[in-house]
């Protein structure tokens, strides 16, 4: 399900995100939006993107999350709508990647989660979601990819 995880440190990255705080039924109607707006900002204000949109949780609960979305930049976006720049942080992380569809997202998870605990290490509570391959990319759901990160403790 998942590919073989690695610790690796991640480099901190510059961001243009919108902060959500959803009850987990409001994925579907407002991830689309969301990633659309994050898009135009930074297309608007003629920013280079620095890798696929993603998700950094902060909290999740059985009722829902507080994440952002958005995309890594070359540069810092301006504040614009929801849109506001952020950052990924240069921090050590367990790391690989799902391939199939979002649906199967959760399980790749507490997979992923396992091996964390296997190896003695311990995970911080946030994490993040790179969407490497998805749907925009015309290929069914079996043919995307999407990098997990699991920031650890020191």
């Amino acid at each position: 399900m998942i590919d073989t995880p690695l610790i690796t440190m991640s480099n901190e990255q510059l961001t243009a995100v919108i902060h959500l705080q959803i009850a987990k039924d409001e994925i579907q109607r407002a991830m689309g939006p969301a990633i659309q707006e994050v898009m135009a900002a930074v297309a608007a204000q003629d920013i280079a993107r620095a890798g696929p949109v993603f998700t950094h949780h902060f909290k999740i609960t059985p009722a829902g999350w507080d994440f952002e979305v958005g995309v890594p930049v070359l540069a810092q976006v301006s504040a614009t709508g929801r849109v506001r720049p952020g950052r990924l942080p240069a921090t050590r992380v367990a790391r690989t990647n799902y391939r199939g569809p979002y649906e199967g997202l959760g399980a790749a998870w507490a997979e992923f989660r396992a091996w964390v605990d296997a190896q003695g290490q311990a995970a911080t509570l946030d994490l993040w979601e790179f969407y490497v391959v998805g749907p925009e990319s015309n290929l069914g759901p079996n043919a995307w990819c999407t990098e997990l990160n699991q920031p650890l403790t020191k």
